[in-house]
Parts: C-alpha cells; sequence; structure tokens
C-alpha cells in the first residue's frame, strides 16, 4: 500500500516535532525537579541526545519529502528503519522486564501486557513499513527527481 508523499512529508515532520517538544519539556521539568532526578537525567544522556537525534532526522526528512528533496527520501527511509528497530527492542525490553516482577508483586497479565504492546507496534510498523514501499515505489522516484 502506498501513502501520499504529501501526508507521508505531514504526518513524520509533524510527528517528530511533538516528540521533539515533548522530550524538551520532560527534560526540563526533571532538571526543575530536584536533585535526585538531575542525576538520574544525567545517566541517561546519551541515550536522550541520540533518541533526540533519531527524531531530528525524521524532522528534516519529513520536510525533505514535503520539498520533494531527494535527500529527504533518504533521510524519512533511514528514520523509519531506525523507528522500527527502536520500536522492536523497546517492545521486547518492556515484556522481558515484565517477565521478572518484584517478590510479592501481583502475577503479570500477560494477555494484557502482549495486547498493549500489539497495540502499539502493529501500526507503528504498518506506517514505517507503507512508508519505505511509498519512497522506494517508482511514483516517489519521479516525484524525486524532479
Amino acid at each position: 500500500m502506498e501513502l501520499p508523499l504529501a501526508f507521508i512529508g505531514w504526518f513524520f515532520t509533524l510527528a517528530s516535532a511533538a516528540a521533539l517538544v515533548a522530550g524538551a519539556a520532560l527534560i526540563f521539568m526533571l532538571v526543575r525537579a530536584g536533585e535526585l532526578h538531575r542525576r538520574t537525567l544525567s545517566y541517561s544522556l546519551v541515550n536522550d541526545l541520540m533518541l533526540g537525534a533519531v527524531w531530528v532526522l525524521g524532522f528534516f526528512g519529513g520536510i525533505g519529502v514535503i520539498r520533494l528533496q531527494p535527500w529527504g527520501r533518504y533521510l524519512l527511509e533511514l528514520f523509519c528503519w531506525a523507528l522500527i528497530v527502536l520500536l522492536v527492542l523497546s517492545a521486547a525490553s518492556r515484556l522481558y522486564s515484565r517477565s521478572r516482577p518484584d517478590p510479592g508483586a501481583p502475577p503479570v497479565n500477560w494477555l494484557g501486557e502482549i495486547t498493549g504492546v500489539t497495540l502499539i507496534l502493529i501500526p507503528a510498523l504498518a506506517l514505517c513499513a507503507a512508508t519505505i514501499v511509498t519512497l522506494r515505489g517508482e511514483a516517489a522516484m519521479k516525484a524525486f527527481s524532479g
């Protein structure tokens, strides 16, 4: 299934901008929250910067697709591949962490856990896959070539 290039460009530009703003707001709140939160933030600084770089990639890739710049196609496809990897790793990490509950904790509701992961993972993977297919399609190649 191919998606309209305008939709792809605007969706990824706006979603990436929203993620960057939300991330910046969370970091700002952690900085103002107190010493313990600042220390936690300092431990995850490299991870946060790398995640921010991925979202910047999506933002500029989306802008490039909106403007039909050839580099936008490549940036957005790279962003989609990175997002696919991050989503799968995040889902696996979440399920693994739930498989080792704290002593005395109630039993894990695996149906709820797997359903929750699936409700987020499947649509996001489908959108990324459709975006990659669209960006590699013949119509996109013509549009980006001028």
